[in-house]
């Protein structure tokens, strides 16, 4: 997906998940919610996925990034930030339940984020579900780093361009973080944020650990000449792709 461009290959990662859920999971259906619509909702969300028997219904959001920072919220109405400030530079004890429990964080305890993690050197591939359930429990200090800092647990060598609240365990390893949210921070400064590397211990693999991926440049040619044919042909292609799913569902 990256072949088509670095700008393009998230939303094709939303396109291609919601239609394998429809293909391939059996009682479950899902809708590609799509850019403009989401930014209007309450939630973060890429997709919608129904679970046609209980009629229950769950919203989430996809990410696709490089193995190393993960952005699992944006806060868009950048609450958290100053909620931590006013508790402090460094919390621990009982404030760090009124952190969890607060309406700042409320969006902590109903993470939908399924990241699709991926080394391109290495052109392997991981999908990476963060437990907030476990990082909520082991959080044991949550500590200010402010602009030009380090947090010496991580492996970042780059002093800091916004302060970060970091949030730790109890023995200083790193979890997760939340970064400044003032008006001034764009989206990548800003909101929720852990490491693939560094937190490591706070993932659970869907894929059961990492899996190889190589490019397919037919998939590039086929997406070329769809953008340049014509409606038609567009039709008999879907029938032959088809048939070719309906084949891989019977394995």
């Amino acid at each position: 997906m990256r072949l088509v461009g670095n700008k393009t290959h998230g939303d094709l990662a939303e396109i291609g998940i919601a239609e394998f859920i429809n293909q391939f999971m059996y009682d479950f259906k899902s809708i590609h919610v799509g850019k403009d619509l989401f930014r209007a909702k309450d939630h973060e969300e890429d997709i919608v996925i129904k679970n046609e028997i209980s009629g229950a219904s769950f919203p989430v959001s996809l990410k696709a990034y490089g193995d190393g920072p993960l952005q699992l919220s944006t806060d868009r109405d950048q609450l958290m930030f100053p909620f931590l400030e006013s508790m402090g530079k460094e919390i621990v004890g009982p404030d760090l339940a009124k952190v969890f429990s607060s309406q700042a964080f409320s969006s902590f305890n109903s993470i939908n984020v399924m990241p699709l993690i991926y080394s391109e050197q290495n052109k392997k591939c991981n999908i990476m579900i963060f437990d907030h359930e476990k990082a909520i429990k082991n959080t044991a200090r949550i500590i200010y780093v402010g602009k030009g800092e380090r947090l010496s647990k991580t492996k970042s060598g780059k002093d800091r361009l916004h302060p970060i609240y970091a949030f730790l365990d109890s023995k200083g390893g790193y979890i997760c973080e939340v970064r400044y949210g003032g008006a001034s921070a764009n989206a990548l400064q800003r909101g929720l944020w852990t490491h693939t590397q560094n937190a490591i211990e706070y993932f659970d693999s869907l894929t059961n650990g990492w899996i190889n991926f190589s490019h397919n440049k037919t998939l590039i040619k086929l997406i070329a000449l769809a953008l340049n044919s014509g409606e038609k042909s567009h039709a008999e292609a879907n029938e032959i792709l088809q048939k070719d799913i309906d084949e891989l569902r019977k394995k």
